[in-house]
Parts: C-alpha cells; structure tokens; sequence
C-alpha cells in the first residue's frame, strides 16, 4: 500500500467523521417532533424507535454502535449490578456510550501511534491495523475497570461512614422516634456516600415499599459486607420487634472490630512492604559505610 492511499484512506475517514459531527450537531439544534415527543410516551411504548422521517438520526445511530460494544464485551448483568452499587444515576445504555467513547479515544490514539510509525518507516498495514484495534479494546477494558474502581472507592468510604450513621440512628431511636423517623431525620443531616445510599432508602420507603423491603434491597444491591449486616439486622429487628437500639449498638461494635482488624492486618501487610527499601536500600549504603574505610585502608597497606 502506497502512501498516497494511506493518506487518502485516512482523509475520506476524516471527512466522513466531520460530515456525520456537522450532521448530529445540525439535528439536534432542531429536533423533530417524533424526538420531542418520544421521551415522555416511552414507559407507554417501550419499543418505539428512536428515527425520524429523515432517516436514523445521530444519536440512534450512536446507541446501535453502544448495543454492538455491549453485545461483543458481554457482561450487563455484572455491569448492571455495579451501577447499582455506585449510585444507581448511571443506566447500562449511559455507561454502555460513555465506554463507546473511551474506545473511540483509545482508537485515535492508536491512530496517531500507527501514523507516527508509518511515517519513521513503513510497516505492515495489517499489524498497523491491530494496533488501532488493540488501541480501542484497550480503552474499552479501560472503561470498564476505571468503573470497578469508582465502586471500589465508593464502598470503602461507605464502610468508613458507617459507624457513625449508625450511633446517629441508634441515639434517634433511644429518644422515642420511629426508625422511619430517625433514618429521615440522619439522612436529611449527614453527608456522604453512605448517606445518599440510605437516601434511597428513605426514598423507597416514601414511594410505598416497607421498611423491611426497603433495607432488603438494600442489602441485596451492596457489596460491602457491614452494609449488608446492617441492613439484614435492622430488617429483621422491624419485623420481629427487636430493640432497635440494641441491635444499632452491636452493629457499631462490630463493625469497629473488623475495621480495628482490617488495620491491623494492613499494617502487618506494610511491614512486609517495608522491608524492600530496607534490603535493597538501606542495608547495601551500610554495608558500603561500614567496610568501605577498611577496603581504603587495606588498599594504602598494600600500596607501602
């Protein structure tokens, strides 16, 4: 392949890419009514398509390519799942665009390396090719795990916040509220992960679901195991009649205890990790300190 069609194939790409950007802008600087309208019948119609009469529009087009991502990474259930567990905001489709994104990136970077290469020396258009791909699949994967990490992150502070929601709702219940009433009251003044969480709780509970049903889910949708302790034990103390304020206190106990030993058990972790600058570092500059002066000495013996 010469270099006048690979800079002829790269300039119809970028041409067909601006031609479709100026379209997509042009569109949805004036929707059609078929768009206005088709938001609010959606939970009517489910299956109503997302066109207008002008043919498929930008943003159809964009969601059939998310579908196809999602159809070839596979998974939607472990990644419905962690959007649940992040904040619930985000829905498969939304995530399954933002990742079509980050491919997208990750393929103009490939792009750009594979252009970088061709013009220092002309390489194999195939292994070329790969690359790009390579590149795309690399951001996609990217996509997911930086995903993985927001929930991971999100837990931990969760796990942290925990203690101290659950004296705030056990010193609410010792005054005579209800645990509606108190899980109301915590939420509408603390801050943070945990707190938006039980937010959603609260919110369950006001749109019909039981107390009980409402910390069920939630301990089916978490993955942080004090949380779903917590919820289990507050359900079955609603449903059985339990003191509240007892099972409130174990729980705090409990989870101070496990977060006691998981500081432990990371401090004897960092003691091992420790002992890497102290071999490969410390000890050979103490070593050198301690024998260098004789090895000179040594030398000046010899030289006499």
């Amino acid at each position: 392949m010469s270099a006048a069609w690979v800079g002829a194939t790269i300039g119809a790409a970028f041409a067909g890419g601006l031609l479709l950007a100026v379209t997509g802008w042009a569109r949805s600087r004036r929707p059609a009514l078929h768009d206005r309208v088709a938001p609010y019948v959606r939970d009517v119609l489910p299956t109503l398509p997302v066109t207008t009469g002008r043919g498929p529009s930008a943003t159809a087009i964009t969601r059939w390519a998310a579908d196809q991502l999602g159809e070839l990474l596979g998974g939607t259930e472990s990644v419905r799942r962690r959007l649940d567990r992040l904040d619930g905001s985000l829905t498969v489709e939304g995530f399954r665009m933002r990742q079509l994104r980050w491919a997208g990136l990750g393929l103009a970077a490939g792009i750009l390396v594979a252009l970088a290469i061709w013009a220092r020396r002309p390489a194999a258009p195939l292994a070329l090719l790969a690359l790009c791909i390579a590149a795309g699949a690399v951001g996609a994967l990217a996509c997911d795990q930086d995903l993985t990490s927001r929930v991971t992150r999100r837990e931990r502070r969760m796990a942290e916040e925990l203690p101290a929601l659950t004296d705030l709702l056990a010193i609410a219940v010792a005054a005579g509220e209800s645990p509606t009433a108190a899980l109301r009251r915590v939420v509408g003044r603390a801050r943070g992960d945990l707190a938006d969480e039980l937010s959603r709780v609260v919110g369950e509970i006001h749109s019909g679901s039981t107390v009980i049903d409402a910390f069920d889910a939630l301990s089916a949708r978490t993955g942080v195991a004090s949380i779903a302790r917590f919820a289990e034990g507050l359900a079955v103390a609603v449903e059985r009649g339990t003191p509240i304020v007892e099972v409130l206190h174990a729980q705090t106990a409990d989870v101070r205890e496990a977060a006691r030993r998981d500081l432990i058990e990371s401090g004897g972790r960092r003691e091992v990790l420790m002992m890497i600058p102290v071999v490969f570092l410390i000890l050979p500059v103490t070593i050198v300190f301690a024998f260098y002066p004789g090895l000179v000495g040594l030398s000046l013996t010899s030289g006499h």
